[in-house]
């Protein structure tokens, strides 16, 4: 997606600001068949949050400096087990190749894999298509022993065309902020589509199956082992969270929290899934005068990830450990477009004036809480 103009983290306030929950019912005929293991442990008091992990976008192209390569890669994973002390990391984007080799790499290095195609703005035929190549790619580590689970897709509603009008991403992000659509066809059109994505899932994939839903949306989870949802709510107290969150237990199934996370700078927890929306994108400068804070970004993830584990969730995944596109500039505010970041790690260029330039990543303060949160628990 980042070829096309938009990348995940400005997809976010999309969701979070037109949510189309309770327009209509979820009506999808008939019932996937079930899994051919276990089913997922829902967690007894005192279990905490089984899957705790961090996500991590494949990228496009293979540069390794705009795009995902192999060897930064296979460091990453090293540092999401060694260092960030997850025991999940979950592998998105597109480009089948990709998603399978990192997702790989993972289980090689004992992480449990949890694999999210996102293939947008292509037809639906396409989409579906990228998705029974990815859920082979799962099948074949299952089948290997590896522990993987399967989402169908995030939020169709963005990605999808043809449900909500527009040409492209940023034009249906601009219908749904606008108004001009209409819900219960739309609505409709969703919960169809999720079911033909859970039908392709099933038919490749025997083992964990889920779909990223965002916060509220209307979703048939009786097709789905596992009820997610991407949560970017704000509250002050942590009884709020809960409050909120309860609702989804009653499905009867493991509930997982696959994207949660916050930007880096005063005020942007309250901004909820609109955190992002900070940036003039033609200039590539942040708009307002903003106040970096590392420290509200691990505040914040810090007291998420002890409502989950309070609830005992079956996953906490970080949106999200890398983001190569949004530069941090030291002590210069105006560019330091990492504010804008949901990552757990901050990039640097070689050359900050050459886009081509190189660079790496240094952990950010909520990186540091992470790892402290997932090593406790991990004991």
């Amino acid at each position: 997606m980042r070829g096309e103009g938009i990348d995940r983290a400005r997809f976010l306030g999309g969701a979070a600001a037109v949510g189309i929950a309770g327009v209509a019912g979820s009506f999808a005929a008939g019932r996937a068949r079930a899994v051919e293991e276990p089913a997922p442990r829902r967690g007894r008091p005192g279990d905490g949050v089984t899957h705790r992990g961090v996500m991590y976008e494949v990228g496009s192209g293979e540069s390794p400096a705009t795009g995902w390569h192999a060897g930064r890669m296979r460091a990453d994973m090293r540092a999401i087990r060694d260092d960030l002390h997850a025991n999940t990391v979950s592998v998105f984007g597109d480009g089948v190749e990709r998603l399978g080799a990192t997702a790989a790499e993972a289980a090689e290095r004992g992480l449990n894999v949890w694999l999210q195609p996102r293939l947008g703005d292509r037809p639906e035929r396409e989409i579906l298509d990228h998705l029974a190549e990815t859920g082979e790619h799962a099948e074949r580590l299952r089948r290997q022993g590896a522990d993987v689970h399967l989402s169908v897709g995030c939020e169709f509603v963005l990605y999808v065309p043809g449900i909500v009008p527009g040409a492209d991403a940023l034009e249906r992000i601009k219908n749904l902020l606008a108004g001009t659509y209409d819900p219960e066809l739309t609505q409709r059109r969703l919960t169809a589509f999720i079911a033909r994505a859970a039908k392709v899932g099933r038919s490749v994939f025997h083992g964990r199956l889920t779909y990223g839903a965002a916060h509220e949306d209307q979703v048939d989870w009786d097709l789905f082992d596992i009820v997610s949802v991407n949560y970017y709510s704000y509250f002050a107290r942590k009884a709020d969270h809960v409050a909120e969150l309860t609702p989804y237990l009653r499905h009867r199934k493991p509930v997982a929290i696959t994207e949660c996370g916050t930007c880096t700078y005063v005020g942007a927890p309250a901004a909820g899934g609109m955190g992002w929306d900070v940036v003039d994108y033609e200039k590539g400068e942040i708009k307002g005068n903003l106040v970096r804070s590392e420290r509200t970004q691990a505040a914040y993830i810090s007291d998420v990830l002890d409502v989950f584990e309070s609830m005992n969730l079956y996953a906490s995944l970080i949106y999200h450990f890398v983001m190569p596109d949004a530069q941090h500039r030291p002590g210069d505010p105006l560019h330091d477009l990492d504010m804008a970041s949901y990552s757990l790690t901050k990039t640097l260029k070689d050359d900050p004036e050459d886009p081509d330039s190189d660079w790496h990543w240094e952990p950010k303060e909520s990186f540091h809480a992470v790892a402290r949160h997932y090593g406790r628990r991990q004991g």
